[in-house]
């Protein structure tokens, strides 16, 4: 008999949905028009993105023209920075990003950046926090663009996005945040926010993989990210995946009917398995901010062990969660996001992270820490207490 499998890697993708599959189910057959297209077929596919977009716009209290859909977080992030660049390249050059953005962002401001403009990386603190008067300094009459990821996807911290926002707005700067970790996971508006731009994708939340939006806030100038047809306003050619759009918008309304009770519930076990971790294991360092960070989200460091062993012992044992990217196994490099915060170096390669959602149970969380105990005191016989 197969042993039961425990995932705690949810920060890296979600399992779809059966509620979400059965909505999109009618668009692989019935519902396949182009909604680019004029006859009845096309007209039908084209009033299920429709009803997709207003859904998606009612939660981030936009206009449903504000929404812009994508192949996900990636495209979003890529879209935001370099349409803002090119398209307001006679206002300015330069553009803000934090240090310990997704790679989506930081690539992209690297592209740019050898395109002619200029990037100032913002400084983080020891939890991982942007200081929203550093935004403020580092401001010039050539910035353009501000962007700040709503949550961390490696230590969860969240950051104060809103008081970044405001900064933007009072200098009248264009602010981008990459909330693919919140949305549907956070209650929040785009105005909320203060933002200009949002990018969200639908496999964070029970939804498909490739499919993504932007939020763009009206009079917002971007320069188009893909050329070709008219699609979205002619602001983003290809022709629309309606399934996966069609799942997206689902997932996003499962998500935020079941909102309260989950932060609630998944604070809760966090908190447990958090406990557990520092009772039961020696040299162990949280990492992130104690209080401003995702409800599901524990990431850790352990000193004198090697990371990728503990994950291989605990998928031995059927228990899925993630290095958090401590380094890569090709190059052994630290991440730039435990870089930024100044994790000591005794710790680098020791760091794992483990995200909790909607399946887990306390039950899995107890039998987890079980094994991590167990794992880690067979690498590390004297860590355990």
């Amino acid at each position: 008999m197969e042993k039961e499998r425990i995932y705690l890697d949810y920060a890296a993708t979600t399992p779809l949905d059966p509620q979400v599959l059965a909505a999109m189910l009618p668009c692989f057959g019935r519902v396949f028009g182009n909604p680019a297209s004029l006859h009845a077929f096309g007209q039908e596919a084209g009033m299920a993105v429709e009803a997709a977009r207003n859904k998606l716009a009612a939660l981030l209290g936009a206009a449903p023209a504000e929404i812009v859909f994508t192949s996900g977080g990636t495209e979003s992030d890529n879209f935001a920075l370099k349409g803002v660049a090119y398209g307001n390249r006679e206002k300015g050059d330069h553009l803000i990003v934090s240090a310990v953005e997704h790679h989506a962002v930081l690539e992209s401001a690297r592209f740019l950046e050898k395109e002619g403009f200029r990037i100032t990386l913002l400084p983080v603190d020891g939890t991982g926090r942007v200081d929203p008067e550093d935004v403020r300094r580092a401001i010039t009459e050539k910035t353009i663009l501000i962007s700040v990821m709503h949550a961390n996807n490696e230590i969860g911290t969240l950051q104060p996005v809103a008081a970044i926002g405001a900064i933007a707005r009072e200098r009248g700067i264009c602010f981008h945040t990459d909330a693919v970790q919140t949305f549907g996971h956070l209650p929040f508006t785009a105005a909320d926010l203060n933002a200009d731009l949002v990018s969200a994708s639908a496999h964070k939340l029970y939804g498909p993989k490739g499919v993504g939006l932007l939020y763009i806030r009206k009079g917002t100038r971007l320069a188009p990210f893909l050329h070709g047809g008219e699609q979205e306003g002619r602001r983003r050619a290809s022709t629309l995946n309606v399934p996966g759009i069609v799942g997206f918008a689902k997932a996003a309304e499962l998500a935020a009917a079941e909102l309260p009770g989950e932060l609630e519930r998944l604070t809760v076990l966090r908190d447990r398995f958090q406990r557990g971790v520092l009772e039961r294991l020696a040299g162990v360092r949280l990492n992130g901010h104690p209080a401003e960070r995702l409800p599901g989200h524990i990431h850790f460091s352990l000193s004198g062990i090697e990371a990728e062993g503990v994950l291989l012992g605990l998928d031995m044992q059927g228990i899925a969660c993630a290095t958090g990217s401590a380094c890569s196994s090709t190059s052994m490099e630290a991440s730039h996001v435990l870089s930024a915060i100044g994790l000591p170096r005794e710790f680098l390669r020791g760091s794992l992270r483990f995200t909790l959602g909607r399946q887990t149970t306390e039950e899995e969380v107890d039998a987890a820490l079980a094994a991590l105990v167990q794992v880690v005191g067979r690498l590390r016989p004297r860590a355990s207490r």
